[in-house]
């Protein structure tokens, strides 16, 4: 059969196609309107048309867009500036994607290998945890249906179970080649898995025990979307290498990789670089972007509404036969089911709520950070209904 579009068929699209959004809330073609309880995947930080991001985006695209990394970028520095300051750590790569910001961690980390003359570096890497899909970080990735189909996938992973430190401590010990520990702080596309506190830190440790690298992927539950700028920063430690992306910039694509310690000092002229990355929209976009979640105590927000949100789902669907659990921090958050619930993604549109399923059984949350209590009891008073007729719907589990 012909195909009908000129797209490639990449994705399973849903049937509806969104003109445009205000704050929390997006309108389709057809003039309906959603609530944002996704926010392009944790991408739009501000919601939709923030009067700030559009003003100054609307400036820089009137002065330069695009200049290419064979001139300096004043406006790399000051975003670089602010994620040094907010993270502690000490410099920055920037790039496009998340993708691309793991991809230049897992470089790193094979780079300090050969500086310290390991001939084929190892970097531990997670069950469920999701890094990208270009080859190497989809072989990084923990998920064998995403991998299905490209191999052979690239060597150098082993594989442990997030939050076993014995186990970690055992791959460690039996592998000499390791040489980093990859993780992500809360596991997005595996189900909001959060890494425990204490777990983190004992990575930390045993990464200090061991010469190791300890790269904390943020891409997804960072930029301020736990109540902290980085989720890590609960535990209290620092990473040495740690990616980011999605919400930096409000919806412009960007990535970047913060950099601490001997990290910092890995790259040098030549052994890594990007076109696109850390152009000036994109640069600027970030800066709006932390300045508008500084004065407006975003971090804050995230902290106050998503416990709103958590105890407003506990009340309403938290005690039902087939919820296991309602997970996360901040406004990341997961609502693990006992069965499959893929359907609720379309049955939610109906109702005019816009979120996802992950893990098969998992429905995630993860809405703009200038959602407000008001957006929970509407997101609430729709979803409960619809998770209760799921479970009286679907058979359980044998």
């Amino acid at each position: 059969m012909a195909a009908t579009t000129p797209l490639m068929s990449t994705y399973g699209r849903l049937p509806v196609a969104f003109s445009h959004g205000d704050g929390a809330w997006l309108f389709d073609t057809q003039g309906r309107r959603y609530l944002d309880c996704l926010s392009g995947i944790a991408v739009n930080t501000l919601g939709h048309n923030h009067p700030d991001l559009v003003a100054a985006l609307r400036e820089q695209v009137g002065r330069i867009i695009h200049c290419s990394n064979l001139f300096e970028v004043p406006l790399q520095t000051e975003l670089a500036s602010r994620l040094v300051a907010v993270s502690g750590m000490t410099n920055v790569f920037f790039c496009n994607s998340g993708l691309e910001a793991n991809e230049a961690a897992i470089k790193i980390a094979r780079k300090y290998g050969h500086g310290k003359g390991i001939a084929e570096p190892e970097i531990v890497v997670y069950e469920k945890a999701f890094h990208g899909r270009s080859l190497a970080t989809l072989s990084a990735t923990g998920n064998a249906k995403v991998q299905k189909g490209f191999e052979p996938l690239v060597g150098g992973f082993p594989r442990v179970p997030l939050n076993d430190a014995q186990a970690l401590r055992r791959v460690v010990d039996e592998r000499p080649n390791v040489v980093a520990v990859f993780l992500e702080a809360i596991q997005g596309e595996g189900g909001i898995q959060p890494a425990s506190l204490e777990y983190l830190r004992e990575a930390r440790q045993l990464c200090d025990e061991r010469g190791l690298l300890l790269m904390i992927d943020e891409v997804q539950c960072g930029t301020g979307r736990t109540g902290k700028w980085f989720a890590h920063q609960w535990a209290g430690i620092l990473p040495d290498v740690m990616p980011l992306a999605k919400g930096l910039s409000s919806g412009v694509p960007v990535g970047a990789v913060v950099a601490h310690g001997a990290a910092a000092e890995v790259f040098h002229p030549g052994n890594h670089g990007t076109t696109f990355g850390g152009n000036p929209l994109a640069m600027r976009a970030g800066l709006v972007t932390m300045a508008v979640m500084e004065r407006d105590d975003l971090l804050g927000n995230a902290t106050r509404v998503g416990d709103y949100l958590v105890q407003c789902l506990t009340q309403t669907i938290g005690g039902l036969p087939g919820v296991r659990e309602i997970r996360g921090r901040g406004l990341m958050l997961g609502i693990e089911l006992d069965r499959p619930c893929g359907e609720l993604v379309q049955r939610s549109l109906d109702a005019g709520l816009v979120l996802n399923v992950t893990a098969d059984t998992v429905v995630r949350l993860l809405p703009p950070l200038i959602f407000t209590r008001e957006h929970v009891d509407h997101l609430v008073e729709r979803l409960a209904p619809l998770v209760r007729q799921h479970l009286a719907s679907s058979p359980a589990p044998a």
